[in-house]
């Protein structure tokens, strides 16, 4: 499973005052557990931009910003609205599928070590899929998803 960041404006009429949003955080910090969220950069004080970001381990990030969306209306009073969904990166085997799934594809992935000790990603996809998605996007995905040289082929 992967770690989804989920970002909710819970303020985008910027009207929250300081003290609302220190009692909005404490409330967010009190029922994240209920989602199993992590909330990332929480801070008490007002930010220029009300954004907040969970971390939540999720294979289906959808219904997680729903859910936190659903939390944030709660804590802060306000109608907040879902912002970008990214993806913490651990370089392991379901990052590598998570980033094929972004791209709607399913492959093989097998990872070894090289003579030096450093991991090699084998990825085999299907070759109809890479005549609708450029090899070049895909391998430069999974690079920085993995953080390690990737090799793709095709069946």
């Amino acid at each position: 499973m992967r770690t989804a960041v989920l970002r909710i404006d819970v303020d985008p009429a910027r009207e929250l005052t300081a003290a609302r949003w220190a009692q909005g955080m404490g409330a967010l910090r009190a029922d994240a557990a209920t989602l199993g969220a992590e909330i990332q950069g929480d801070s008490a004080e007002l930010p220029p931009r009300r954004e907040v970001q969970l971390l939540i381990d999720t294979a289906d990030a959808d219904a997680g910003v729903r859910e936190a969306v659903l939390l944030c209306a709660k804590a802060f009073g306000t109608e907040p609205v879902p912002a970008a969904v990214t993806y913490v990166s651990r370089g392991t085997d379901d990052d590598a599928h998570g980033v094929l799934a972004g791209f709607g594809l399913t492959g093989e992935v097998v990872r070894e070590a090289d003579a030096d000790g450093f991991d090699i990603v084998h990825i085999t996809l299907r070759s109809a899929d890479l005549e609708r998605i450029p090899e070049s996007r895909i391998h430069t995905a999974l690079e920085a998803a993995l953080n390690c040289e990737v090799r793709i082929s095709t069946r």
